[in-house]
């Protein structure tokens, strides 16, 4: 094996031995680590992506684990369901202020500290590098990308002037104006912008 093959191999490595001991720590908290991904999707997602389906697609898992992850984050006090109103039997989930606190400890962001705390170009290299590599894994599992709304093709610094909004931005998918706050979170509908 080469130094460059041995360089990337490292790689993989390391993140697989990051991820194990993030993993480990999660545990801690009386929660799984699928239960700990909801919540942190939960808390980054958009008004439109907040459904049991969204979630599956994120976790990359299959009903019945988000079924039963759903249904033990309500018993924990850490969620709670709505009806999508117009949208038939669809719900939309929250989470609660138990919920909100909890992640206020959660691992991962201990872990998004000392990101932090790396110089600007090890943290802006490391960011780089493992964007392209989610985007590889993406690419080659045929997953969606739910990427940030300010990032997707759909997106619009402005509504078109044909449609009356009082918000700043647009969705070109969904035809809805969106604030400042929702441009910044993840969406299920997002497509990466296309290139010049």
């Amino acid at each position: 094996m080469g130094e460059t093959e041995n360089k990337h191999t490292n790689i993989a490595v390391l993140i697989e031995r990051l991820s194990r001991i993030m993993r480990a720590s999660e545990h801690e908290a009386g929660l799984n680590p699928v239960q700990w991904q909801a919540l942190r999707y939960l808390e980054r997602c958009n008004q439109f992506s907040n459904s049991p389906t969204a979630l599956r697609l994120y976790l990359v898992t299959t009903k019945g684990t988000v079924s039963q992850t759903v249904k033990t984050l309500e018993q924990k006090g850490l969620l709670t369901k709505q009806p999508r109103p117009g949208q038939g039997r669809s719900v939309m989930l929250f989470l609660t202020k138990k919920a909100k606190d909890l992640l206020r400890v959660d691992p991962w962001y201990r872990l998004a500290k000392q990101a932090h705390d790396l110089d600007n170009a090890t943290g802006e290299a490391l960011s780089a590098g493992l964007s392209e590599l989610l985007k590889a894994e993406i690419s080659s599992g045929d997953l969606k990308t739910f990427g940030v709304c300010n990032t997707c093709q759909y997106f619009n610094n402005k509504p078109p002037e044909d449609f009356t909004t009082d918000e700043k931005h647009w969705c070109g998918l969904l035809k809805t104006g969106l604030n400042t706050d929702e441009s910044r979170r993840i969406c299920a509908e997002h497509e990466n912008a296309r290139q010049a």
